[in-house]
């Protein structure tokens, strides 16, 4: 007789299975779940189940299930037609989630943030040609039966647009039976790639580091450092093993840090490959991310370019990861779980057993100190294509050639300038700050305006008539007299930001085209993308601009570059102040002379005997990563120490300080590791909430996060309105 007992499976029995599901909640572990009779799933699976009152969407995970009576638990009420989630996608939550010591649901839900995608995109209505034919032939008949008799199906407009005809001609054939309704596949977001369209010409040194980094592909796990001057070509380097990628019938993920870059990026993309890369980033439509979503799982999209959120993006056949712009603290994510993208897309890389390229002109320490290790190939270009040159670099003592009264740029940069618009040539200046004036105050009485909700001062904003925090967001109208004192026409701006050198600009040189690029300009990323194209079009004469001008931009008739208060970075205690001044410094000056054109670059200083400035006008950056590199050693920073930062909030002081002291009580003894405060933070208030902050630093072998959870287990339990964040290798001191 056959055996009629219940058949024991990975999950339970098939009679009454059991399946633990990850939720995106701040979970910390899956859930279990009744498989229905008849429903089949298994790890991987997105899935639809009963939380409480809602149902929400889920994933089959690979955990094991707690003995419980099956009949005592809710079962799974749908299963989505959707492509299960890869064994390297459960990994990297997984892992995340260990790694940043956050709930595991709140990793799975970066993956499942669209929802609308589980079910499968509608097929679209066409039509396709038939052997019948008209009974009355007409010129307009004969065009649209030559365009449908092409392979393929049709839209009825899509035909109609082809054939130069009205609807009711389609219409007509329609109902003689000339053309049949047929059901069409969605269309796919982009199209596919040709990864022979139109190769770049690469140079000897180019094509050499091109065919290594191709030969990456399909050999299993790697890192890359790629490392080149500022338009040494890196960009056309790795579409080469992009292609090797993409020929093997692999999908290929490349990151950028800036929304401002990314059409400039594709751009060159589709000049390369004859199709644009399908984009993930906050500015896609909200249809076009499920879209772009959906398609990725299915293996349709071949190639994505997008920010750092695109690292959770559910990749079937990921054969190739790149990180442009490696060293941007941008990559860094600061929000509910704490990550840095580029770091991640390594590990991405090491559970996927797929190639990783980290390309940028000036790498991040940690990068360099791994390809010193032999962790990381480093793979250098050394000069600029088709032997541009770069800019002279010069750095001008404010001391000693100081600005006029109320202005901030010295008379020497002022020379600079007028030679260079005299010439048909762009000049650009650049400051790291936003808006029109860091701070405003009364003259009268020395009120100044700060932020209600943080502990920072309102930045002024001429162009929007406002004052505005850029932590929170806060903003009010500019008042004509002092709330403080009541005097009118007393409020005096205080220090420059981008506005404030622009109108120092157009009184300076009023017949010159003068142009300002910062991220906050009214029309947002499609203002600035137009702006840019218009900049390299050669639209301006004079372009003053932020951070987003520093990197990727191509600008062709730019031969001067002046960064008007270089110091500003080296101002605070971050630790690596020093790296990202010499980074961003590098970066903008390297937006002179890139189509070979003789080009400077003037520096601005108050401390030209700083070594990040002696190391950039020098041009010897190997001597800068040396002498910081062990900086960083002697003080057991990272990358050779590690280092954590507790957060704790609340709504009131005396709650966070509290809660602080309680964490810094149950640490537990450990030689190695070391627990420095709680003290405020910088950032002492933000968003109306008061925050003190604990670092934890020890050796690189340091078990930090074991450390870390047997901290907050000893501790109390967050009360009333304190929170509790966890920032492992943190980017920001504030």
């Amino acid at each position: 007789m056959p055996d009629t007992r219940p058949t024991e499976t990975l999950f339970g029995t098939l009679e009454e299975r059991v399946v633990p599901v990850l939720v995106p909640l701040p979970a910390e572990r899956p859930y279990s779940y009744r498989v229905p009779e008849g429903m089949d799933v298994e790890p991987g699976t997105i899935v639809q189940v009963p939380l409480g009152p809602r149902q929400v969407a889920g994933v089959v995970w690979d955990a094991p299930t707690d003995p419980v009576d099956p009949r005592k638990l809710r079962s799974i009420t749908r299963r989505f037609d959707c492509p299960p989630l890869s064994p390297a996608t459960r990994r990297f939550v997984d892992w995340v989630a260990d790694y940043t010591l956050s709930p595991p649901g709140l990793v799975a839900r970066m993956v499942l943030r669209a929802p609308a995608a589980f079910d499968p995109e509608p097929a679209a209505e066409g039509l396709r040609l038939t052997d019948a034919r008209p009974d009355r032939p007409t010129p307009a008949r004969a065009r649209l039966i030559e365009t449908a008799a092409h392979p393929g199906e049709w839209t009825r407009g899509g035909l109609a647009r082809a054939a130069g005809v009205s609807l009711s001609v389609v219409d007509g054939l329609v109902r003689q039976g000339v053309l049949e309704p047929v059901w069409l596949p969605s269309h796919p977001v982009v199209a596919p790639p040709d990864t022979g369209a139109a190769r770049a010409a690469l140079n000897a040194e180019q094509g050499a580091v091109a065919e290594r980094l191709a030969e990456r592909i399909g050999q299993g796990f790697s890192v890359s450092l790629l490392e080149g001057v500022t338009g040494s070509g890196k960009t056309e380097v790795y579409f080469e093993a992009v292609a090797r990628a993409l020929d093997a019938g692999g999908q290929v993920l490349i990151l950028l840090p800036e929304i401002a870059l990314t059409q400039s990026f594709i751009d060159r993309f589709h000049q390369r490959f004859g199709a644009e890369p399908a984009q993930w980033h906050s500015d896609v439509a909200p249809r076009t991310r499920e879209r772009v979503w959906r398609q990725v799982a299915e293996g349709r999209v071949r190639v994505v370019a997008g920010a750092r959120s695109a690292l959770f993006l559910p990749f079937s056949n990921l054969q190739l990861i790149v990180v442009d712009e490696e060293h941007d603290p941008a990559y860094k994510q600061e929000d509910r779980t704490f990550y840095h993208a580029r770091d991640m897309a390594v590990v991405r890389g090491q559970i996927g057993a797929a190639p990783v390229v980290l390309a940028s002109a000036t790498p991040s320490l940690e990068s360099r100190v791994n390809a010193e290790a032999g962790r990381y190939t480093r793979h250098l270009l050394a000069s600029r294509f088709a032997d541009a040159v770069l800019p002279r670099l010069e750095l001008v003592d404010m001391r000693r050639h100081p600005p006029a009264r109320g202005r901030f740029v010295s008379p020497v940069l002022l020379t600079a300038i007028e030679e260079t618009v005299a010439r048909g040539e762009q000049a650009l200046l650049f400051l790291n700050r936003r808006g029109y004036a860091p701070l405003t105050l009364c003259r009268v009485c020395g009120h100044r305006f700060g932020c209600p909700q943080c502990s920072s001062w309102l930045v002024e904003h001429r162009l929007r008539g406002t004052l505005q925090c850029h932590h929170c967001g806060h903003a009010e109208r500019r008042p004509e007299a002092c709330p403080e004192c009541g005097t009118l026409d007393h409020l005096v701006p205080c220090g420059p930001g981008v506005e404030r050198l622009a109108e120092e600009m157009v009184e300076a040189f009023p017949d010159a085209r003068t142009i300002l690029l910062s991220s906050d300009l009214p029309g947002g990323a499609r203002r600035l993308r137009q702006e840019l194209d218009a900049v390299a079009d050669g639209e301006a004469d004079i372009v003053i601009g932020t951070q987003l001008v520093a990197k990727g931009h191509h600008f062709p008739l730019m031969t001067l570059v002046g960064a008007v208060d270089a110091d500003l970075g080296l101002a605070n205690g971050d630790p690596r102040a020093a790296e990202r001044t010499f980074q961003l410094l590098h970066q903008v000056t390297g937006r002179a002379g890139r189509t070979g054109l003789k080009s400077r670059g003037l520096i601005q200083t108050f401390a030209p005997e700083h070594p990040v400035m002696q190391a950039i006008q020098a041009g010897e950056p190997e001597a800068f990563y040396r002498r910081e590199s062990l900086e960083r050693e002697r003080a057991g920073l990272p990358p050779f120490g590690r280092l954590a930062a507790i957060i704790v909030s609340a709504d009131t002081r005396r709650e966070a300080e509290e809660h602080g002291r309680e964490l810094r009580r149950a640490a537990p003894e450990d030689d190695d590791l070391e627990v420095l405060g709680p003290a405020e933070a910088p950032l002492a208030l933000l968003r109306g909430r008061h925050r003190f902050r604990l670092l934890v630093q020890g050796p690189r072998r340091a078990p930090l996060q074991a450390y870390l959870r047997e901290m907050t287990a000893r501790a109390p339990r967050p009360r009333g309105s304190v929170h509790v964040q966890i920032d492992i290798d943190p980017q920001s001191f504030l």
